[in-house]
């Protein structure tokens, strides 16, 4: 429908051939906007919704094209020195436009669902060959409801499996409604203790595991993400808890455990933001298998331990 073509939404990514966001060879779009601030988050660009300025000072190479083109006056050079005023700076987009060097990026760009389709579509035949398609992330993509609707809604009429990464954290009648379109959920669950959670993440689990109940009764198949971070959510009972829960739901086909990585520290700087993990270390091989073994325990159909 025409109408749904024209819907827009605020996307910081699209990564294609990817392999870890449900089944075969897919296409990830990434929106911005999320409701949680995960302490472990490696995407930290995608918690505002609105577009955002990425800053790698070390790629500079002091053209000061930059401070010709902003009007807000965000760049200035003192001394050969570039400093950058964030708190003047709008996200326009005019300084990343002249930067040959790369030393500036905008995080966040406003797109249609026709956009979108058309460099989704671009790896049709591979998504047929694979029983891949397209998997919506974030951020959580439930925070930008009626694009991520209409954008399922295009795809089904293309016949693509379409897969949705969420945190969970979002009313039900938001994942109600998108349930029609979704052939796949991937819900992430990282951490059952109610008041640790809120410690790690910012806000409380009980409508996140309301939500994950409520969506096994509708027959939609689901795969649970657990995050491994060390020190944070990898003790015994927590993943005895998750291994409880998931055992009495119906429609569970897979648990991914997916260790922390520290690709993302480099972000909070480029954004100007404090990581709170920085220096943590990924979990250890030995640690991880066993929170696999763990949970086998507990009659889950099967569990993957990403790599």
């Amino acid at each position: 429908m025409q109408e749904d073509l024209n819907v827009r939404g605020v996307v910081f990514d699209i990564e294609r051939s990817a392999v870890h966001n449900g089944p075969g060879i897919r296409t990830t779009v990434f929106l911005k906007g999320c409701p949680l601030a995960c302490v472990w988050c490696h995407n930290p660009e995608s918690r505002s919704v609105d577009p955002e300025l990425l800053w790698s000072p070390e790629r500079c190479a002091g053209c000061m094209q930059c401070q010709d083109a902003c009007a807000q006056g965000v760049h200035q050079f003192v001394e050969q020195r570039h400093l950058l005023e964030r708190r003047r700076c709008i996200a326009c987009g005019c300084c990343v436009s002249v930067c040959y060097a790369g030393a500036l990026e905008l995080a966040g760009r406003s797109m249609t669902v026709n956009d979108v389709l058309v460099e989704v579509m671009r790896d049709e035949p591979f998504y047929r060959r694979s029983s891949g398609g397209l998997t919506l992330s974030g951020g959580e993509p439930a925070a930008q409801f009626d694009f991520a609707r209409a954008l399922f809604r295009e795809a089904g009429r293309r016949q693509l499996h379409t897969a949705l990464d969420t945190s969970g954290y979002c009313s039900w009648e938001c994942l109600d409604g998108l349930s029609p379109y979704t052939d796949l959920f991937l819900f992430d669950l990282k951490q059952m203790d109610g008041a640790r959670h809120r410690a790690l993440t910012g806000v409380s689990n009980e409508r996140i595991l309301d939500n994950l109940r409520r969506l096994d009764t509708t027959g939609r198949e689901i795969w649970i993400r657990v995050p491994l971070i060390p020190t944070q959510n990898d003790d015994d009972a927590n993943f005895q808890a998750i291994g409880r829960l998931v055992s009495t739901l119906k429609h569970v086909t897979r648990v991914e455990i997916l260790p922390y990585h520290r690709l993302g520290e480099s972000k909070y700087a480029r954004l100007g933001a404090e990581c709170r993990l920085a220096g943590l270390e990924p979990p250890s091989r030995d640690l991880a298998e066993s929170r696999r073994v763990l949970l086998l325990e507990y009659d889950v159909p099967q569990v993957v331990l990403r790599r």
